[in-house]
């Protein structure tokens, strides 16, 4: 499949609909044109890369009415979907896929241009603000590998308790809570996420093997 092959079946598309189309029009790919109605501008491209977003964000500048069209089995739409949709959801952008080997029914429309309000979500805004008031200090650069692990204030806290343990041994939770004025801290033990925790005995918490190997590796 070439671009020139995505053509036809959008024009078609877009006849079914009683608009008039032509092609390569002032280097828009597709142009078609509905009675007085603002006019569509559709661009093809055979993968959904940010050159061909950039350009279908400058046509905004003569029309509301900008779709990409690329083929349904375009990676992006499979991989990342998602994100891609709310990208263009966010330009103010249609989507069209093209499906191989058909005609006027090959078209499917997964997005149509719009203005863009997102939706305010507060519990996600309660989680990034609480974060950053809990987390102690900036322990982490931004943009750093994240494959070893970030320090969170979840994190922060575990090591507390760890060397807690590591300088006072077996210790009851409710001690370690008290002692350290964590009231998370009986919670982070029963959970023990990370595995660096082990039960002594009812109630009373000591490190793990995987703990002392682990926790002085956070030192610093």
């Amino acid at each position: 499949m070439s671009e020139a092959h995505l053509y036809l079946p959008v024009k078609r598309f877009l006849e079914s609909q009683h608009y008039e189309v032509k092609g390569e029009i002032h280097d828009c790919d597709v142009l078609a044109v509905r009675d007085a109605e603002d006019p569509v501008v559709v661009e093809l491209k055979l993968s959904l890369n940010l050159g061909l977003i950039l350009q279908a964000v400058d046509r905004l500048a003569v029309t509301p009415k900008v779709y990409i069209g690329v083929p349904g089995r375009c990676g992006a739409l499979k991989s990342r979907r998602r994100q891609t949709m709310k990208l263009l959801r966010m330009l103010g952008l249609g989507l069209l896929a093209i499906h191989e080997g058909r005609m006027t029914n090959g078209v499917e429309v997964l997005l149509d241009p719009g203005e863009y309000r997102p939706r305010r979500s507060k519990p996600r805004r309660d989680r990034l603000l609480g974060e950053f008031v809990r987390r102690v200090g900036d322990p982490n650069s931004g943009g750093m590998d994240r494959r070893r692990g970030i320090m969170t204030a979840y994190r922060q806290t575990a090591l507390l308790i760890g060397r807690f343990l590591q300088d006072n041994g077996p210790t009851r939770a409710v001690q370690i809570a008290r002692t350290l004025g964590e009231k998370n801290a009986r919670a982070i033990l029963h959970r023990n996420v990370y595995g660096w925790f082990e039960r002594a005995s009812l109630g009373v918490y000591d490190l793990s093997p995987l703990g002392r190997r682990e926790i002085p590796r956070w030192e610093g």
